[in-house]
């Protein structure tokens, strides 16, 4: 059965080492004849939630005029969502975090999804991300029926391409291909 892949990356830059391991996780998943999609954040405006609470009345649509509403559909309308971070300071980005944020408007719509992190970080303990996985989970923890697909460490990764010699390059195509 296709399904439909979107994929999050919220690599400050393009060919940062997390987008790099999000283009690997999509190589595999289309092999596998998956419709898949990644969004590069920094390409999109998405400003920060207010706690105006606009959106609890007026049917989830929120006030800001940004790309968050765009983004959001193709949230909802995913089967399987991919959240790629690099850490800083053991936890998710400002682009990641900010983005969660704002799917309090309608984040009980983003339900019955497949979930996968991606991490990448200096730090060659795996054990040191725990932080940002925990964040991870907080969100979808509030998400009706998500399910932890699988996490991806990008470990020992400081320079912009370190990755490619990492077994992460593997594991995100193999996870990829397995959606």
């Amino acid at each position: 059965m296709t399904k439909k892949v979107l994929i999050l990356s919220a690599s400050p830059r393009r060919g940062g080492n997390s987008d790099i391991l999000c283009d690997q996780f999509m190589q595999g998943a289309q092999e596998s004849g998956n419709d898949v999609e990644k969004i590069f954040l920094r390409d999109y405006e998405i400003n920060y939630c207010v706690a105006c609470d606009v959106c609890k009345d007026n049917g989830g649509s929120c006030d800001q005029d940004d790309d968050m509403a765009k983004i959001m559909d193709k949230m909802i309308a995913a089967d399987v969502l991919v959240l790629a971070t690099p850490v800083y300071f053991y936890t998710m980005n400002a682009q990641l975090k900010t983005l969660i944020d704002r799917t309090y408007a309608r984040y009980m719509e983003i339900s019955n999804k497949e979930m996968y992190l991606i991490t990448t970080a200096a730090v060659g303990d795996k054990n040191l991300l725990e932080r940002t996985v925990e964040g991870f989970r907080g969100f979808t923890s509030c998400l009706p029926g998500a399910q932890e697909k699988g996490i991806i460490y990008g470990t020992g990764a400081w320079n912009v391409g370190d990755i490619k010699a990492s077994s992460a390059m593997d594991e995100a195509y193999e996870m990829g291909k397995s959606v």
